[in-house]
């Protein structure tokens, strides 16, 4: 779920509350429904997004009036007019799903990247202003005063595969599996049409929707890939939701199969939700610890599974920070999982010198006594919990009761 941006800005991002509507600008920065929640309730003019998220978040949500949204297009700046001053907010690819973009934001704040969700690859950072980006070895000219961070895996050793080499597992997968009577793919999220496009390519092939079963698949589909969409439901290949209960539905077709003496179906499911699982005592758990990352994995309901993500690895996020080096890092996922980053431990939160009095007064941080900082826990609530007790820990008992008590 996304935060609230700090108080002292002027704007906020995928938040759609009562603390947000208090902001004088609003920026969206894809359709997937958890960054939208809230809208309908809170949505109040200017909304900057692309056009591609506009059109989509009017499907979601018809309620919504056209004229709440300003467009913004990868690679383009706008300028912000503001009580406060002027800023300027570019948009970057985020390579997420379609439309997905990351915001830039200079302005008297300072220089703050939002990534909203994203994959960072070389071709994300690469688009980013040059000065902001350093090389091996060396800092950028510019540093980010912030960078609002998608953490999602920022946790886990998973080591994903590409987006293109996740696709061609799955064609190699079917290209196994002759026989399969039907194929059944999970690919129901906004951000998976590149496996739907990679199979219906390879195999000349179009693919089944229900529309009345998965209306916002089917319009987002409609949308982006509109040629690969089939009416025929008797199609070989079909989507297949992911949830709820995608095992039990899986076995049920599996066992359908076996008692009409039919070849078994293909159900497959590109994920990286099941590879990063931590649960214990099962052979999924084995089978992920064997790091299979390379090819399909069957589990034991018969689901294939393939390693597709639209965030960044833990090692993708190492390999940004290290070039973007940015004074402060704020997770934008629950859990301060930036937390699990060295660079964050090393250089964000184990000393206080990387900021200016200036940007802590941002984010409400007292830096009159530094031996002994007072830390305002009411306007710090923006902040992950975990991100949080650690800077309560710098404050003493005494301090810390008074702050309590301002709080309550």
């Amino acid at each position: 779920m996304p935060i609230e941006m700090p108080r002292r800005l002027p704007f906020s991002v995928d938040t759609w509350s009562q603390n947000s509507n208090i902001k004088r600008h609003h920026f969206l920065t894809h359709a997937h429904k958890d960054h939208s929640q809230g809208i309908v309730t809170h949505a109040s003019y200017p909304i900057y997004s692309t056009l591609f998220t506009k059109a989509l978040v009017l499907r979601y949500y018809p309620q919504l009036d056209d004229v709440l949204f300003v467009g913004i297009e990868v690679g383009k700046t706008l300028i912000v007019d503001d009580p406060d001053g002027n800023f300027a907010v570019t948009a970057f690819d985020a390579n997420h799903c379609p439309g997905a973009v990351m915001f830039l934001f200079e302005g008297r704040f300072g220089n703050i990247l939002h990534t909203g969700d994203c994959r960072l690859t070389p071709e994300c950072l690469q688009s980013l202003p040059e000065k902001y980006v350093g090389k091996k070895g060396k800092a950028p000219r510019s540093q980010f005063d912030y960078v609002f961070l998608d953490c999602t895996f920022g946790w886990s050793p998973l080591k994903m595969p590409s987006k293109e080499s996740a696709v061609q597992q799955v064609v190699n997968c079917i290209w196994k599996h002759p026989d399969a009577p039907m194929v059944y793919l999970t690919c129901d999220l906004l951000g998976q049409e590149e496996i739907l496009v990679g199979v219906s390519q390879t195999f000349g092939c179009k693919l089944y929707v229900d529309n009345e079963k998965n209306p916002e698949c089917y319009q987002a589909l409609e949308l982006t890939v509109p040629g690969i969409l089939s009416r025929d439901s008797s199609c070989r290949f079909q989507l297949f939701d992911g949830f709820p209960k995608l095992c039990e539905r899986a076995e049920t077709k599996i066992a359908e199969a076996c008692a009409n003496f039919q070849h078994e179906p293909l159900i497959i499911r590109p994920s990286a939700q099941w590879y990063a699982c931590e649960e214990e005592g099962n052979s999924e758990a084995e089978n992920r610890k064997k790091g299979i990352y390379g090819q399909a994995v069957r589990d034991m309901s018969g689901v294939w599974h393939v390693c597709y993500s639209m965030h960044s690895s833990r090692e993708e996020l190492k390999w940004a920070l290290q070039l973007l080096a940015p004074k402060w890092v704020v997770s934008t996922t629950p859990s301060c999982r930036a937390m699990e980053l060295e660079y964050v431990k090393k250089h964000c939160f184990n000393t206080r010198k990387t900021l200016d009095n200036f940007h802590f007064e941002l984010v409400d941080i007292n830096m009159q006594d530094s031996s002994a900082p007072e830390v305002s826990i009411k306007c710090l609530i923006w902040l992950p919990l975990k991100q949080l007790a650690n800077m309560i820990q710098t404050i003493s008992p005494y301090q810390r009761i008074l702050q309590l008590q301002k709080y309550q």
